[in-house]
């Protein structure tokens, strides 16, 4: 397994103002989500990563988010073993500042 990039909560927010390629997606429960989550973020429970992936573009750069961090990194190292571009959010939901829906 390769080393997962990750990514402060402020750089994504930051990133995703102008980056067209990235993509959020969240892997937390669905009753966690109902709390709120990331703007434009997209819902993958956790479980439902393997069949999901492969609706999912390889040109871009998905960003998991869970509560802490510890889900979403294992999303995204299961991606990277998929050939996906990926980073974790560091610090989950925990951390985010910035707006939720």
């Amino acid at each position: 397994m390769g080393h997962i990039n990750e990514m402060e909560p402020n750089e994504l927010e930051n990133r995703m103002k102008k980056d067209n390629d990235l993509v959020v997606i969240d892997v937390r429960e669905d009753e966690e989500v109902a709390q709120g989550m990331i703007e434009d973020a997209k819902h993958i429970p956790l479980a439902q990563i393997p069949e999901s992936k492969d609706a999912l573009d390889k040109s871009k750069h998905y960003v998991f988010v869970c509560r802490s961090g510890k889900r979403s990194m294992k999303a995204a190292s299961f991606m990277d073993e998929q050939g996906y571009q990926v980073s974790n959010m560091v610090g989950g939901m925990l951390k985010w500042e910035g707006e939720v829906d």
